[in-house]
């Protein structure tokens, strides 16, 4: 890597980089979670060289073993896809984290209540940071529009 121009070893560097922190952070909740590098590479249908190398920095996982991993983990794939840089870390929200911390429902029940949960948050989140950037004491607007929405289905629920 050392002939290589300063912007590849700088991406190099990038990979690298984020290879070791999934690395590292699988490892971390491994070890939290009690359970051996032999008895995570069997639950994730991976070898247990192909594992050692992911937690030590040198292989990146694609998102398939990530997956297969976060299920031998008991963690949710989102975690790891975030950690691994795949998706966009969100900002925290005691929601989130308690839907993706949750053992009771699956990966897939996970998504769908985040899916719904972040729609929810994008319909209201834009009209609340306009109005807070435009006009600081100016929040009536959003509840204007809040009442707009809530009396039809108030109607409805008046016929019924």
């Amino acid at each position: 890597m050392v002939d290589e121009p300063d912007d590849m070893s700088g991406a190099a560097r990038v990979v690298a980089g984020a290879a070791q922190d999934i690395g590292s952070f699988i490892r971390s909740q491994r070890e939290a979670a009690q359970v051996s590098l032999r008895q995570l590479a069997q639950l994730a249908g991976v070898s247990n060289p192909y594992l050692s190398q992911i937690e030590r920095g040198l292989r990146k996982p694609s998102a398939d073993v990530l997956a297969q991993i976060a299920k031998g983990l008991r963690v949710s794939s989102e975690v790891l896809y975030m950690q691994a840089g795949i998706l966009e870390k969100r900002p925290h929200s005691p929601v989130r984290d308690a839907l993706l911390a949750d053992g009771a429902i699956t990966e897939r029940q996970k998504q769908v209540l985040l899916e719904i949960y972040e729609s929810f948050c994008r319909e209201n989140d834009p009209q609340q940071s306009e109005t807070a950037v435009q006009a600081p004491g100016g929040m009536a607007g959003s509840d204007e529009e809040e009442h707009e929405i809530a009396d039809p289905l108030d109607r409805r629920s008046e016929n019924d």
